[in-house]
């Protein structure tokens, strides 16, 4: 069950790409069988509502948002953002991938030395930052 549903949220995530959240929204209640009506009784509000969602007048709440992404099984990230979003350049992509085959201990030196160059950055940003004039 697990796996399947990670296959389907990958493939929802494959065809959803480049959507707005209105047409998302619109496409995925579709494809898993609801009704305005029924989905919004599932997320407890009212239909009304949903339809504002759906024509993008309105946007919902982040409570809403989890509800919308558990009822319709996807991820929130495939509600709200497009392929490229999120997640490392093409770059880094193809290094990330390769990463993904090592044993757990090289994995665990390269999120160290990662997380090790995040620090050091984000120190770098502090101190430009407290050179700046007021």
């Amino acid at each position: 069950m697990f796996l399947e549903n990670r296959i389907l949220r990958n493939t929802h995530s494959l065809w959803v790409n480049n959507m707005s959240f209105p047409k998302k929204l619109v496409t995925l209640r579709k494809k898993n069988g609801f009704t305005q009506k029924v989905l919004a009784q599932e997320l407890g509000i009212h239909v009304s509502q949903l339809k504002r969602y759906e024509a993008g007048t309105s946007q919902p709440t982040l409570d809403v948002l989890r509800k919308i992404a558990l009822s319709l099984h996807v991820s929130s990230d495939v509600l709200l953002f497009d392929s490229g979003d999120r997640g490392p350049d093409e770059d880094l992509q193809l290094h990330f991938e390769a990463v993904s085959k090592l044993d757990p201990d090289e994995k665990k030196t390269i999120k160290e030395l990662l997380e090790g160059m995040l620090l050091k950055h984000e120190a770098k940003k502090v101190r430009s930052l407290q050179n700046q004039p007021l």
